[in-house]
């Protein structure tokens, strides 16, 4: 039963790359039946469960996948996503960062530490944004009574956009893109509601952000003593060095790095002592 799993896999992967997403989730799971056992079959069809936006089936798929196979990167990465896609930002940095764990002592070469590591801070930064967000309402009732008006609504544009597709009124990349719009529209509101009390009271209600570029991209913390690579890589002295005893390579790119080939990254070393000595009172929570 296995090649004929394996036949069906490799047409599911053929429909896959295509962008034929619901055939090759029929395929996969097809292939499944025959071989309920592979890890990797769970993992193709979270995948394709992931571009069909189907959250919930692509979680599922993970955990079925990671309880065959414990060490399965893909497996969390695609959790991580499916996770952050329902808006369980706690849940989805842990998986990320047990996606980037498995990536960051991997023998072979790989392209994926970038993208792992973008998704980490993606999950870092919404854990953080829903800390804001109710530091915010605990400040000001007018603002998180507005807040939460902002969600309910958002919440009802999303049920209906789903109760549509459910009923066959509009398609998948259609409902997709709408989705996408929804989410953008309710972001930007409430990111202009911010703005506006934070105009009002800076001292209270000021917005508290964390710039990409002092976030170091091993443990995801503000650098304090950065340098660079030869490649142009920005990192933690301590924990790029650290890396490098493990492993000679650029974590990201996976290219031959050692320790002379760093320098001092001065630039970005007084940008980031000039952000936390004006963020202090804050900065230590992130």
């Amino acid at each position: 039963m296995s090649w004929q799993a394996e036949e069906l896999k490799e047409k599911g992967n053929a429909y896959f790359k295509k962008g034929e997403w619901a055939s090759a989730e029929t395929l996969y799971s097809q292939a499944i039946q025959k071989n309920s056992s592979n890890p990797l079959l769970y993992t193709n069809r979270a995948n394709s469960r992931l571009k069909l936006e189907s959250w919930r089936d692509a979680i599922d798929d993970c955990l079925r996948s990671i309880e065959l196979m414990q060490e399965n990167m893909k497996a969390y990465f695609y959790l991580a996503q499916a996770q952050i896609s329902i808006n369980h930002p706690n849940e989805a940095l842990s998986s990320a960062l047990m996606a980037y764990e498995m990536c960051s002592r991997s023998k072979q070469q790989t392209n994926n530490a970038q993208t792992i590591s973008a998704l980490v801070l993606r999950c870092k930064k919404a854990k953080w944004e829903i800390r804001e967000r109710d530091r915010l309402r605990r400040r000001s009732v007018v603002l998180g009574d507005l807040m939460q008006k902002l969600e309910i609504d958002k919440k009802r544009d999303l049920d209906e956009l789903d109760e549509r597709v459910a009923k066959g009124g509009v398609g998948k990349i259609e409902a997709s893109e709408e989705r996408a719009d929804i989410e953008k529209n309710a972001s930007n509101r409430m990111g202009d509601l911010q703005t506006a009390f934070a105009i009002s009271n800076p001292k209270e209600l000021a917005i508290r952000e964390v710039p990409d570029w002092l976030i170091d991209p091993i443990t995801f913390e503000i650098m304090h003593d950065p340098v660079i690579t030869k490649n142009g890589n920005s990192y933690e002295r301590a924990t790029i060095i650290e890396h490098l005893k493990r492993s000679a390579t650029d974590p990201l790119t996976r290219e031959i790095l050692t320790i002379n080939d760093l320098r001092p990254n001065i630039a970005l070393r007084h940008a980031c002592q000039e952000f936390m000595e004006q963020n202090s009172g804050w900065v230590y929570d992130w």
